[in-house]
């Protein structure tokens, strides 16, 4: 028997990573993270798993930059961070302190400052679509391909 077949990627428009950015709450500290996580996934076109590797001293926000440390391969690179979502990590980053969770905790976190399931994230994406109308499969991995797209259709190579 073979590989499973895997689905096709659909990649999302501008305007569905943003419908799906605002479906999560603006007031809820779950919100506001997961809201920082999509925008971070989209933006800087991360993989899941690299996304909640991340240390508060993986990101500067001044020099617009997210250093991922243990990328695919076990490589380090450096990826650029728009203000938009510099403006999430911000928002999350003041909630973190309002709790009191420290730097030894991974950026995105449980609100006891423990590791987020990457299941977690697949289920609260589903949430978010749903909610947002998108009817498209929406996928944390699907973002990174949405970012690429994007990058493509603007010039970028």
């Amino acid at each position: 028997m073979g590989r499973p077949r895997q689905k096709p990627i659909e990649v999302l428009t501008p305007i569905e990573v943003e419908a799906l950015i605002r479906t999560a709450s603006r007031r809820a500290p779950t919100g506001i993270r997961n809201k920082a996580l999509i925008a971070v996934l989209y933006f800087a076109g991360l993989r899941v798993s690299e996304a909640l590797s991340l240390y508060p001293r993986d990101i500067d926000l001044e020099a617009g930059s997210i250093t991922v440390r243990r990328g695919k391969g076990g490589k380090q690179r450096t990826v650029g961070l728009n203000s938009a979502a510099a403006a999430y990590l911000e928002r999350w980053s003041d909630e973190r302190q309002r709790r009191g969770i420290n730097g030894k905790a991974p950026v995105f976190c449980t609100l006891a400052g423990g590791p987020i399931a990457p299941r977690y994230i697949r289920q609260a994406l589903n949430r978010y679509a749903e909610k947002a109308g998108i009817e498209k499969r929406v996928h944390p991995h699907g973002l990174r391909h949405s970012h690429a797209a994007f990058l493509s259709q603007n010039g970028v190579p």
